[in-house]
């Protein structure tokens, strides 16, 4: 049984009568290539009485030892009209002719094989979905804790003792006023500096959680001015999207992801030129791209890319978290392009699109 990668155009040996089940997962064959091939790339049954060698479809694979076999039917294994799951082989040691029914019997057995494996891929990617879910609700938890300490800390460490401060200062000012008013005008002096201090720190753990650019240009403005802040590349910013299109959260969520994409293109890429795109795919969805023209790499030798760089899970967690998607392409000196696309979610109390 050889079961299709569709993605590669291949075909593995997945299982095998005793002997050949010890080379189950070593045996790969390109759709196309040999008699098993032959019948994935033409949907069509194959039968080779003898004389196996003199079939130019026939390929001899030494770990099979097909010299000891003479006669073999090959079947495609279907779920469903049209959608090939792989091969499934029959060969007989003695010469043997096979029937138009034995050739329906081994094509009703491949279907049913076909659908017990459709059926264990989909059980395989929930379970891995869900393992998914629950490391990223765990991350969730961890970031939110995370901010919560931050802001805790810059609350207590900062913002709470300049407030001490202001107060001790205008309580000195109110008992010196009437009897010392040079003295007074000091302590409030003193007193409007520590509240401008406790501002300026109030707006930093503000910004940490929403950008007030975002409030104050809107997204299209405020991702221009993160490309104008990338030293050394020369990036041109292209925005199609109409204010108010997103809520608040979506807003923030692309923002901090355009964010990322450009600081990973100033500490990696190697870039001269980047180009960033932000439009209304007029599908209920915005579309961010960000694409350079750097040094690139070959997304096959980075199976695990989204695992091992925190910036692009990162990236990617955002956008799943506003139920978006991620996409990366890049290419070994042909640079790389970030595309993120979100549906709209608009504020609570805006109109919807007719």
């Amino acid at each position: 049984m050889h079961v299709l990668d569709a993605d590669r155009g291949t075909l593995t040996l997945t299982g095998a009568t005793p002997p050949y089940d010890a080379v189950a997962g070593h045996v790969s064959l390109s759709v196309g290539e040999g008699v098993t091939g032959w019948v994935a790339a033409n949907a069509r049954p194959a039968v080779l009485v003898d004389n196996k060698r003199a079939d130019p479809r026939y390929r001899y694979i030494p770990e099979l030892q097909g010299e000891r076999y003479t006669s073999m039917a090959s079947v495609p294994m279907t779920s469903r009209p049209g959608a090939l799951v792989g091969v499934l082989n029959v060969h007989t040691v003695q010469r043997r002719v096979f029937a138009e029914a034995d050739v329906r019997l081994l094509s009703s057995i491949g279907s049913l094989v076909a659908g017990a494996i459709v059926s264990a891929r989909l059980h395989r990617r929930v379970a891995e979905r869900e393992q998914a879910r629950e490391r990223f609700a765990e991350r969730i938890v961890a970031v939110q804790e995370g901010e919560r300490r931050r802001l805790a800390a810059e609350i207590h460490d900062g913002i709470s003792q300049r407030i001490v401060g202001l107060a001790f200062y205008l309580s000195a000012a109110a008992d010196a006023v009437a009897t010392d008013a040079a003295f007074a005008a000091q302590q409030i002096a003193t007193a409007r500096m520590l509240a401008d201090e406790a501002l300026d720190e109030t707006r930093v753990a503000i910004a940490g959680l929403r950008p007030p650019v975002l409030d104050d240009l809107g997204l299209g403005a405020s991702i221009a001015g993160l490309g104008r802040s990338v030293p050394g590349v020369d990036v041109n910013v292209d925005v199609d999207v109409e204010p108010g299109v997103l809520a608040e959260h979506a807003e923030t969520a692309l923002y901090r992801i355009a964010q990322e994409a450009l600081q990973n293109v100033a500490k990696h890429a190697e870039a001269e030129r980047v180009s960033v795109t932000l439009r209304d795919t007029g599908k209920d969805a915005v579309e961010l791209r960000v694409r350079d023209d750097g040094r690139g790499f070959a997304l096959a030798d980075r199976p695990d890319l989204m695992r091992v760089s925190y910036g692009l899970s990162g990236m990617r967690e955002r956008a799943d978290l506003i139920g978006g998607t991620l996409r990366v392409q890049s290419r070994p000196g042909r640079g790389t392009t970030i595309i993120v696309r979100v549906p709209v979610i608009q504020a609570a109390g805006s109109s919807s699109r007719e």
